[in-house]
């Protein structure tokens, strides 16, 4: 499979609900995330300051990402990076899949919730995919 038909498959996904794996203190933490986009540019999503996965990402940035799409289980590792654009991040909090930022805005103005989220990008990563059909096939990779 191409780079270019896994971003095809991740973002044309229903609910772009990403499993993100990360490390603290030899501990593993997984949780869903949404994502923001996947492209030449990197796989996208934002979290709060406040939150356990931004500190455990700034602390070591390596991560596996998983994808549910279908037939397909699309897993990407690599390193992400704090993503300081705050023309990306005005992008973010007012794309329409972000409605949910609104009420916040509202309450806090559109600076404050700027200042507030965390973007981060992982760019180059190793993806694998994975299906059924698949199963018992030595694993090849993509760099995305």
């Amino acid at each position: 499979m191409t780079k270019e038909q896994i971003f095809e498959i991740i973002n044309g996904m229903q609910a772009p609900v990403m499993s993100v794996a990360t490390v603290e203190n030899g501990q593993p933490h997984v949780r869903g995330i949404l994502l923001y986009k996947a492209d030449e540019n990197g796989i996208v999503f934002h979290t709060g300051a406040f939150k356990d996965l931004y500190k455990q990402l700034i602390t070591d940035p390596r991560s596996e990402v998983c994808f549910n799409a279908g037939k397909y289980q699309i897993r990407v590792e690599g390193k992400f990076e704090l993503v300081d654009d705050v023309n990306l991040k005005r992008e973010i909090i007012n794309h329409p899949s972000r409605k949910f930022l609104q009420g916040w805005i509202a309450e806090q103005g559109e600076q404050a919730v700027i200042d507030f989220i965390q973007v981060f990008r992982m760019q180059h990563g190793k993806a694998h995919v994975w299906t059924f059909e698949d199963n018992f096939k030595a694993k090849e990779y993509v760099t995305l």
